[in-house]
C-alpha cells in the first residue's frame, strides 16, 4: 500500500510537470484508482507550486484550484508544502496559499516532508526551527502545523504498525504529541494500512491524546468526501478513531468552522481554534474519551 501510496503522488507530479495547463493534467488525474486519486492531486500540486516559482512562472496552482483541484483544496495545499520543502526560502513568497485557514495545510506538507526524508534529523534528533519564517503574521503557530505533518509522516515512517508509532510519537515532548497524534490519525484514515484491530491499538495507545486523533480522522474524512473518494477503510477508520460515518464526522468540521476574520485569538490562528473545536465536539458526543 504504501508504495502504491508513493507512486501515486509521483504519477501526479508527471502529469504536472508534463501538462500545458492545468486542466489537461486533471483529465489524466481523474483516470486513477479513487483509493490513491488523493495523493496524485498532492503530487500534482507540489508540481504546480515548483513551476509557479520559476522565472517567468506563477498562476498554476491558483488555476488548479479554480478547477478540480478545488475539490481536492487540503490535499494540494499539503502538495504546495513539499514545494516549499525543496525551494530556497526567497522563493517561498511565490507560492499560492491565499485560504487563511487551509493555509497552515502548506506547513504540514512541509513537515512531511522533512520527516520523511530528513528522519534522523526531523524525527529522532527531534529537531525544531526556532524562528519558523512563515507565515510573517503567526509565526508562533508554525511549528504547531508543522508538527501535524511530522505526525502525518511517523505512519508512514512507522509502516502503519500502531505499536511502532505510538512508541515513535511518545518520544517526543508532552508539549508536542497533541499536534503528532493528530496528525497520524489523519493518516490513518486517508491513507490507510491498517486493518480494524490496529487502529483500534492505535486509539488505546493514543491515551488522552485520542480526541487529536479524532480530529485528524474527521479532516482525513472531509478530504474525502469533498472529492468523492471515500472508500470502506474510511468508515472503518472514522467509526474507530471517532465513533461515527465518514459523513457525520466531516459535517462537524462544518458545523464548527470558524470564520478566520472574526475567530482569531491573539497567537492562536483560526486554523487551531477550528481545530481544538473539532476534538471538543467529539470528546462532547461521547464517542471519543481520553
Amino acid at each position: 500500500m504504501l508504495e502504491k501510496v508513493g507512486e501515486m503522488f509521483l504519477t501526479g507530479y508527471a502529469y504536472a510537470m508534463e501538462a500545458r495547463t492545468p486542466a489537461e493534467a486533471e483529465e489524466r488525474l481523474e483516470q486513477l484508482p479513487t483509493r490513491f486519486k488523493g495523493f496524485a492531486y498532492e503530487g500534482a500540486g507540489m508540481a504546480f507550486a515548483l513551476l509557479d516559482a520559476l522565472p517567468f512562472g506563477g498562476g498554476k496552482v491558483k488555476d488548479f484550484l479554480a478547477g478540480r483541484g478545488d475539490a481536492h483544496n487540503y490535499i494540494v495545499y499539503v502538495g504546495v508544502g513539499w514545494a516549499m520543502a525543496r525551494l530556497p526560502r526567497f522563493l517561498w513568497s511565490r507560492l499560492w496559499a491565499p485560504d487563511p485557514l487551509l493555509r497552515w495545510l502548506v506547513l504540514d506538507g512541509y513537515g512531511f516532508h522533512q520527516a520523511y526524508f530528513k528522519t534522523q534529523k526531523y524525527v529522532h534528533e527531534q529537531y525544531v526551527d526556532p524562528a519558523f519564517p512563515w507565515p510573517a503574521d503567526a509565526r508562533s503557530y508554525a511549528n504547531n502545523a508543522i508538527d501535524q505533518g511530522i505526525g502525518r509522516a511517523m505512519w508512514f515512517i512507522g509502516g502503519t504498525d500502531p505499536v511502532l508509532v505510538a512508541s515513535m510519537l511518545d518520544k517526543f515532548p508532552e508539549s508536542r504529541r497533541a499536534d503528532m497524534y493528530a496528525g497520524a490519525g489523519l493518516a490513518a484514515t486517508y491513507a490507510g494500512g491498517g486493518d480494524e484491530a490496529e487502529l483500534v491499538e492505535f486509539r488505546e495507545r493514543a491515551g488522552v491524546y485520542r480526541t487529536q486523533v479524532a480530529q485528524g480522522s474527521a479532516f482525513a474524512a472531509e478530504c474525502r468526501i469533498r472529492a468523492g473518494l471515500v472508500i470502506p477503510h474510511t468508515g472503518i477508520a472514522t467509526q474507530v478513531f471517532c465513533g461515527t460515518t465518514p459523513e457525520a464526522a466531516a459535517r462537524v468540521t462544518h458545523e464548527v468552522r470558524p470564520d478566520p476574520q472574526q475567530a482569531e485569538s491573539g497567537d492562536l490562528p483560526a486554523y487551531e481554534i477550528w481545530r481544538q473545536r473539532i476534538a471538543s465536539e467529539f470528546a462532547t458526543l461521547g464517542g471519543v474519551t481520553p
